[in-house]
């Protein structure tokens, strides 16, 4: 057994007995005490919950009739509710903060005997692009322990590249899951907005959120999404349509599918080093047989960056104003008002990237400024969604770059948040409109990771992990992994 087991392996292994579950965590769990200290993936370690959870999966395999996801370790982003077990999103404000409850796609993985092993850091409140927002300290990457993971999902990707986790569940707002399973070198999915329940996911942006698989490759991928996606009534926005089979479409035929490369995603700035690998990435699906178009416009694309933090920023300040020091989380004692109480919970509660954040949406939503900035967003990000609504009457799929560059050093970009903002350029008008979008390793660059996003229309889930498996099928970029 190695450390980098994909879920559809392992399950052949406990299906056929040559492994137990409990023996499969607690390899897992060494695991976790040998690399954790280098990679800081990890908030939160659940090893006695996780042998508990273990032995129950052996029982339901020893009955034969199991899921392919029972006695798998799987690692949860820290901001999705867990029975009994902290869920602080990497904040101080919520540093001791144990849910009552499961978020549903929590509860959906125990119904297949899923082994949770731990909660996964992230940037505070799932704000920023390199996990180093975290109140608690920052993850690295572990293709080059001086470098970022991404964020916000950075110590999910990191956990899965480092062998920690078999897989594990992040959330993407404005490429959370995506950009660090670019810099990570593993496979993150988006799905469409609605596709996976967002009760018990703690909200950032309620309009952009959304939970996905992070996984070793595009096959795992697919097993979690039939587990996890589906309608669920306690979520507003959840879809009520019928979910596929996703592991019905992992086949190498590609002939014949439309694929467009939107010229505004290889913007001024990009490392040549990036744009080199992904268009030796289209260059390849076109030799498997796609029609592939270099010639697509998606000229507003330049105005998403703008949408995106007007938008997310004032769904965060109202969204954020529940944290006020009385009902849960950390609370300022030593006040003399009300007033002072709450000031003071938020002032030492929130990191720098929050507040910023807090200030600039309710900056946008005030009297006097709505229109001019949050209406005229919403405007704009209905322009962008049309504007991706017409590429798919032409594209089965469009292919860019996952991120303008490589993984940055620890420490490079924390002094200039545009900087930061710019490390998501290709994928915050993905969640504006909703749609999905993949992200899998497409090369490296000096031994660092990059990858290729893949961005279908709404519920074409299945389109894009068909794209991304014959692509992954005829590459190796996949079987990569770091030393560490």
């Amino acid at each position: 057994m190695t450390n980098q087991m994909t879920i559809h392996q392992t399950h052949e292994l406990l299906k056929t007995r040559q492994l137990s579950s409990v023996e499969l965590t607690q390899a897992y769990l060494e695991r976790i005490r040998q690399v954790e200290p280098q990679v800081h993936a990890l908030v939160t370690v659940t090893d006695e919950l996780a042998l508990e959870q273990a032995r129950q999966a052996d029982k339901l395999i020893a009955s034969g009739n199991i899921s392919p996801l029972a006695g798998i370790p799987v690692v949860i982003k820290d901001n999705m509710c867990t029975r009994g077990i902290k869920t602080t999103c990497s904040s101080k404000m919520l540093t001791n903060f144990v849910p009552p409850y499961n978020a549903t796609v929590v509860e959906k993985l125990n119904k297949c005997g899923a082994v949770v092993v731990g909660k996964a850091n992230m940037d505070e409140f799932a704000m920023g692009s390199s996990t180093e927002n975290s109140a608690l300290f920052t993850t690295h990457n572990p293709w080059d322990l001086s470098r970022v993971p991404g964020g916000s999902s950075g110590g999910s990707a990191a956990a899965v590249a480092a062998g920690e986790t078999i897989y594990a569940l992040g959330s993407d707002t404005g490429g959370s899951i995506r950009q660090p399973a670019g810099f990570c070198s593993v496979t993150g999915l988006k799905p469409t907005y609605g596709r996976v329940s967002r009760y018990g996911l703690v909200a950032f942006a309620s309009s952009l959120d959304q939970i996905g698989p992070m996984t070793q490759d595009v096959t795992d991928c697919a097993l979690v999404m039939n587990a996890i996606a589906g309608h669920d009534r306690w979520d507003s926005t959840s879809l009520p349509y019928p979910i596929p089979d996703y592991t019905r479409c992992l086949t190498t035929d590609i002939k014949g599918l439309r694929l467009g490369i939107p010229r505004e995603y290889f913007v001024e700035g990009m490392q040549a080093e990036v744009a080199t690998a992904i268009k030796a990435a289209v260059s390849k699906l076109a030799e498997l047989g796609a029609k592939v178009d270099w010639e697509v416009s998606l000229p507003h694309t330049r105005y998403a960056l703008a949408v995106y933090y007007i938008i997310a920023p004032s769904e965060a300040s109202a969204n954020l104003a529940r944290y006020d020091g009385v009902k849960y989380g950390y609370s300022y004692q030593e006040a003399h008002s009300m007033w002072e109480a709450m000031e003071k919970t938020r002032q030492y509660g929130f990191g720098p990237e929050v507040k910023r954040r807090i200030m600039l949406g309710t900056y946008a939503l005030s009297a006097g400024y709505y229109d001019a900035y949050y209406l005229k967003a919403q405007k704009v990000r209905t322009i962008i969604r049309q504007e991706f609504d017409r590429a798919f009457e032409k594209y089965d799929a469009l292919i860019t770059p996952t991120s303008p560059t490589v993984p940055f050093k620890i420490g490079e970009k924390t002094d200039d948040p545009l900087q930061m903002y710019l490390s998501d350029v290709c994928t915050l008008p993905i969640n504006i409109a909703g749609v999905p979008a993949i992200s899998i390793p497409a090369g490296f660059a000096n031994g660092l990771p990059i990858g290729m996003q893949i961005i279908g229309k709404p519920l074409g889930e299945e389109t894009l992990l068909k794209i991304a498996y014959a692509y992954e099928q005829a590459t190796e970029w996949h079987k990569r992994k770091p030393e560490i």
